[in-house]
């Protein structure tokens, strides 16, 4: 997988990285699945315990190839819909991931790479990124990474930079949500790498399973169905041998054992 590189390193940490810079890691169809592919091995394996999204060069993602562009547009339905469930598999894939993800944001992320950065937990841009939603300028829209970016920014927003296709600061993604944090670039590395420590000193099936509650609770009425539901989880975890370990770890006043041992 030339285009997608994948490290893991022995403290858990997966980076995978988009490698097209010479077209601004631009993807397509071969992008696509070999996303998906790593997405499924990186959840699947049992050594990570969380995934950054990242990319070479000057820009995280121009969206979607040029040539790949040229190719659906001489597509009938039937191969655009089958093209186009390959790309909204690899984004719920991504949001799906059981492990945290961050997004690694540098430069440029236009179109689907809008999504992709969406589609992660967590997002930390350089002061200097730019994002569009651009697909309008095409004639297109932002179909498949829609429920992502909405989820992001809210849905009056949303259709904002759906049908202006305007190009906005790092600053004012992080004021709408689509990115936490919009850092200088000397800064970059290190407020991830910071958000990774905090990660790192917490349960790892504590932290899957919240993220997992995030999205279950998330626009649901706080009625009976709720209340029961996330009494059930906390009691669950609780009795569980990492809920039981970290009870334990606290009330000896020693460190938890998923805590690496350079970390005491």
């Amino acid at each position: 997988m030339q285009n997608i590189e994948l490290e893991i390193d022995v403290k858990g940490v997966a980076r995978v990285t988009l490698n097209r810079p010479d077209i601004h890691n631009a993807f397509d169809e071969h992008v696509i699945q070999s996303l998906i592919d790593v997405f499924e091995q990186v959840d699947s394996d049992n050594r990570v315990r969380v995934m950054i999204l990242q990319a070479r060069g000057k820009s995280f993602s121009a969206g979607a190839d040029l040539n790949w562009m040229q190719k659906m547009a001489s597509y009938a339905y039937e191969e655009n819909k089958r093209d186009a469930d390959q790309l909204a598999k690899m984004l719920n894939k991504l949001y799906t991931l059981s492990k945290p993800t961050i997004a690694r944001v540098q430069g440029a992320a236009f179109g689907g790479a809008v999504g992709l950065v969406a589609c992660c937990d967590i997002a930390v841009g350089s002061k200097l990124s730019k994002f569009c939603l651009s697909e309008v300028k095409l004639g297109l829209i932002p179909a498949t990474i829609s429920p992502y970016v909405i989820g992001a920014v809210g849905l009056r927003e949303a259709k904002r930079l759906f049908m202006t296709a305007e190009v906005i600061s790092s600053q004012r993604a992080r004021r709408l949500g689509l990115i936490n944090e919009a850092v200088s670039e000397e800064d970059l590395d290190i407020t991830i790498d910071e958000i990774i420590n905090n990660i790192l000193k917490n349960g790892p099936l504590a932290v899957s399973q919240s993220k997992a509650l995030a999205t279950v609770v998330a626009g649901r009425p706080i009625d009976t169905d709720l209340i029961d539901f996330t009494s059930d989880v906390i009691a669950k975890i609780r009795v569980s041998k990492e809920g039981q370990e970290g009870l334990s770890a606290f009330l000896d006043k020693r460190k938890a054992n998923w805590i690496a041992q350079d970390d005491k």
